[in-house]
């Protein structure tokens, strides 16, 4: 019996040997079909070639706007009041086609399809035979289409996507997780939130195969998973223990004989190798590492990454299949308490290897109202992200999952993802239905996301815990929230036990419900009254980690001249109220809409809190707005990192727009840089010296350090208009602490103070604007010209 076994091995071995992974790419040129999803609508392709429906040329990845705008069917929806004449589209149905070849197909090879992205009720044919059907645009979707494909000639594929809104509204159930603005729309549907309109979206219900499709050659004998994850660490003796959990699938009768390679390097540096007689189909192994370099958040040190392999050997030594990945070796905890008051002290802080990290970063929002256009944007967003010297990502719940590229960017640079899932500002279903669909969504994005080291936290949703709190008049209790409490984070106890979860943010315990205040949160989102950012609604909070806040500032001139139509650029009419355009750019879903008429005020608001004034000048207002915008950005993070480790950690709303619009955003759509960006630059270096508001009379000048190593430095302080010196000092910052590096006494008189600073060789600047508000603008001009802030 033995014997036979061994012929059978060495026979499939020579058949198999020298196969690699095979994918063809369907991305191109489609055709695509559109109309209105009514009763004379196709149903199937048959219907479709005796319809009349127009189409138009069409690109994949892409959405169907792209389309239409390429064709000259509708006018650049980024424009003015443009994004409108979309509206009608949500009602029509869309057909994808295109003819393609056979992949060659060796004994024992099936043939998978497999959409990357669907946005989102689609209906699949391939030759005329139904393969398929989805429902969710967050997720991959792969059939099996070995049987229905030709052995010679060309195969067919038809697409039909029907109307989300449409479908939605099959969904709708009951009073929780239907009503809340246009969440009735959303909630049931596995599609973006944000699509629906939000403040700082356009409505844009967009559909397309957004990412790409292909057909993947499945070899007989393959891997299913591997996971590397990382159990210890002792970072003194650059030691760690690895738990490495393999899962193959295989047509051979038995698998013994074959064998698993497994090496672990880091260029020419190999730290393990080893092989493994194999006995199941899913195995563990325990692995002691020594002479580990570790994976590191940006400024505590480097983020090392090693090359892992894993490879299936016959017994004639040919490798049947190959698993390659780039791992990070690293623990990474999130240390929270249910609340934090004064009768309770509690805490929220990140522990990386070890090591409390504060984290310094920026919500991660759309990149794109039409997410196939992801990927143009992510390598400048990340540019700017290491250039602002964030640590930390969170990745807003509104959005979709990025891509592998995303987080292989944030692994290679340093960046922690604080990671939502796909859900915001709502209250979901609870369902069994809709249970079942999230927990289909949440294995697949997590078992493609694991590996990545910057991964550092899963979290429920964004501010749904308050969506059921702050929603009727008797709250409703987080705590029974089934996706929530039942759901998710069984999902990452089963496949990624080794990660932190967080059922929302800012996360309700059942204490702080009890409680009834938000005064309790260890964790919020400050927005608020959004006034002068000095009050105490931002500088009182008890929490002790802020994951929202911002403040509103006016895109460049440049970047208005090119999303108004020229006669709407400037912002008022003759009544002194926002022109229609810049309504629109406020976010307006629709054109009655009032939902977000008030938005623009803010900027008028804000201006007139610091500067007295309410300027009708528009480059004026345009530099007077990023000034508050710019100042309020600086003390928020300024006012975190000086009460560091009391404060654990401030991630800023947020890099860059999605779409041309009015926001809080430091960037704007088409890359134009605020001049929050260079200010926010400025205080978010390694180590950074700041200037705090006057107590009892002293401004304390501290330095901080965010690395594990001391810093030695000295500062010199003056006044920006006479150029004298005000303070001078030397100091030396613990690893990863702070010191107070002297006191300046109170001056009652406004003006810019100048920060010039030596760490480690290396010279900084920064400023202090002294005083009590309002302050004069002409002031402001005269000493933000003594800055010398370049802006690119």
């Amino acid at each position: 019996m033995r014997t036979t076994v061994i012929a059978l091995l060495l026979l499939v071995s020579i058949q198999l040997s020298g196969q690699t992974n095979r994918s063809v790419s369907l991305d191109g040129k489609w055709k695509l079909y559109y109309g209105p999803c009514d009763k004379d609508a196709p149903v199937t392709p048959d219907d479709l070639k005796t319809s009349n429906w127009p189409d138009v040329p069409a690109t994949v990845p892409g959405n169907v706007e792209l389309d239409l705008l390429s064709a000259g069917k509708i006018k650049n929806p980024e424009t003015g009041n443009n994004i409108y004449a979309l509206r009608k589209y949500e009602a029509y149905s869309w057909w994808y086609t295109r003819e393609f070849e056979s992949p060659a197909l060796n004994p024992g090879e099936k043939a998978e399809i497999i959409f990357d992205g669907l946005d989102c009720f689609g209906t699949i044919w391939i030759n005329n035979k139904q393969i398929g059907t989805t429902s969710d645009m967050f997720i991959s979707h792969r059939f099996d289409i070995s049987s229905v494909l030709r052995n010679h000639g060309s195969n067919s594929i038809f697409i039909r996507i029907d109307p989300a809104v449409k479908e939605g509204q099959k969904l709708i159930q009951g009073v929780v997780g239907s009503r809340m603005d246009n969440a009735a729309e959303f909630v049931s549907v596995r599609k973006a939130p944000h699509m629906y309109g939000w403040d700082i979206m356009p409505r844009l219900v967009s559909a397309g195969l957004w990412r790409d499709v292909h057909i993947d050659v499945i070899k007989p004998t393959h891997f299913e998973q591997v996971y590397w994850m990382t159990n210890s660490v002792d970072v003194p003796a650059k030691e760690a223990q690895m738990v490495l959990d393999w899962q193959i699938s295989t047509d051979y009768p038995t698998i013994d004989g074959l064998t698993m390679e497994v090496t672990l390097d880091r260029g020419k540096q190999r730290i393990f190798s080893q092989s493994y007689q194999m006995y199941n189909f899913c195995e563990r192994k325990t692995i002691q590492l020594e002479n580990v370099e570790f994976w590191w958040p940006r400024g505590y040190g480097e983020a090392s990454l090693y090359n892992a392999t894993l490879k299936i050997i016959d017994i004639k030594g040919n490798v049947l299949d190959e698993k390659k990945q780039k791992i990070g070796i690293r623990t990474a905890d999130l240390i929270h308490t249910d609340i934090t008051a004064p009768d309770s002290p509690g805490e929220f802080v990140f522990v990386v290897n070890g090591e409390k990290i504060f984290a310094r970063g920026t919500n991660w929002v759309p990149l794109d109202a039409l997410h196939s256009r992801d990927k143009d944007h992510i390598r400048d967003a990340i540019s700017m992200i290491c250039d602002l010297n964030c640590n930390m990502i969170r990745c807003w719940g509104g959005n979709v999952y990025e891509d592998n590229q995303f987080f292989d960017l944030c692994d290679e640079n340093g960046i922690m993802v604080w990671q939502d899932f796909a859900m915001a500002c709502s209250i979901t279903p609870q369902s069994n239905e809709f249970a079942d669909k999230i927990r289909e969504e949440a294995i697949q994005v997590v078992l493609k996301l694991r590996q990545h080291p910057s991964l550092i936290l899963w979290s429920g949703d964004n501010e749904n815990d308050q969506s059921l709190i702050w929603t009727f008049r008797r709250p409703l209790n987080p705590l029974v929230n089934k996706i929530t409490r039942e759901v998710l984070p069984r999902v990452i106890w089963e496949y990624d036990p080794i990660r932190p979860f967080m059922p929302s943010s800012p996360y309700y315990s059942e204490e702080a419900f009890k409680r009834g205040t938000d005064d309790v949160l260890p964790e919020v989102h400050l927005w608020g009254p959004r006034g002068y950012y000095k009050a105490p609604f931002y500088t009182k909070v008890n929490a002790h980690f802020v994951s929202e806040i911002g403040y509103h500032g006016c895109p460049n001139r440049s970047s208005l001249e090119k999303m108004f139509d020229p006669e709407f650029v400037y912002p008022w009419t003759k009544d002194g109220r926002w022109n229609d355009e810049w309504q629109t750019k406020s976010t307006r879903s629709l054109p009655k809409s009032t939902a977000t008429e008030h938005r623009n005020d803010l900027m008028i608001k804000q201006v007139y809190a610091l500067f007295g004034d309410t300027i009708r000048d528009l480059d004026q207002f345009i530099f007077a707005s990023q000034a508050v915008q710019a100042e309020a950005m600086k003390f928020f993070v300024e006012l975190w990192r000086m009460d560091k480790f009391n404060k654990t950690g401030i991630i800023w709303w947020n890099l860059r727009d999605g779409w041309p619009i009015i926001s809080d955003a430091v960037v704007d759509y088409y890359n134009s840089k605020k001049l929050a960006y260079y200010y926010i630059r400025q205080v978010q270096h390694n180590a950074c010296v700041m200037i705090g508001d006057p107590v009892e009379g002293k401004h304390q000048v501290v330095a901080v350090n965010d690395t594990r190593s001391e810093k030695t430095g000295s500062v010199v302080i003056k006044d920006a208009d006479s150029g004298t010196v005000i303070f001078t000092g030397s100091f030396v910052i613990p690893s990863n602490g702070k010191t107070t590096v002297g006191f300046i006494p109170q001056s009652q008189r406004q003006s810019m103070w100048l920060i010039e600073y030596i760490i480690d060789n290396e010279r900084y600047s920064n400023h202090y604007l002294a005083g009590t508000a309002p302050f004069r603008l002409a002031d402001y001009q005269r000493w933000y010209k003594k800055l010398g802030v370049v802006r690119n």
